[in-house]
């Protein structure tokens, strides 16, 4: 559990992102989503699918975040086991 002054540091910083400086609340809310569902955190997701709701993200676009999320964890995985077996066949 983090102290208070901790939390409040942390606290801050997590509401300091949650507007881009560049990017749209869109872009941002679908950005949230894919790090939610990439870090596996299910509050975060239920959350960030809340705000996408709120931003009126449709679910197909939500869709397309979750492939490209799979694809990336996918490709590591590939390349990872790759590695390991390039290292098996020396």
């Amino acid at each position: 559990m983090l102290n208070s002054r901790h939390s409040g540091t942390w606290s801050s910083f997590y509401a300091s992102t949650a507007k881009g400086s560049v990017l749209d609340e869109r872009t941002m809310s679908l950005i949230g989503l894919a790090a939610a569902i990439a870090c596996d955190c299910e509050p975060c997701v239920e959350s960030y699918l809340t705000k996408c709701n709120e931003v009126g993200i449709t679910d197909v676009e939500i869709s397309d975040v979750l492939a490209k999320v799979m694809a990336v964890s996918a490709g590591k995985n590939k390349v990872k086991f790759s590695r390991v077996m390039d290292g098996r066949n020396k």
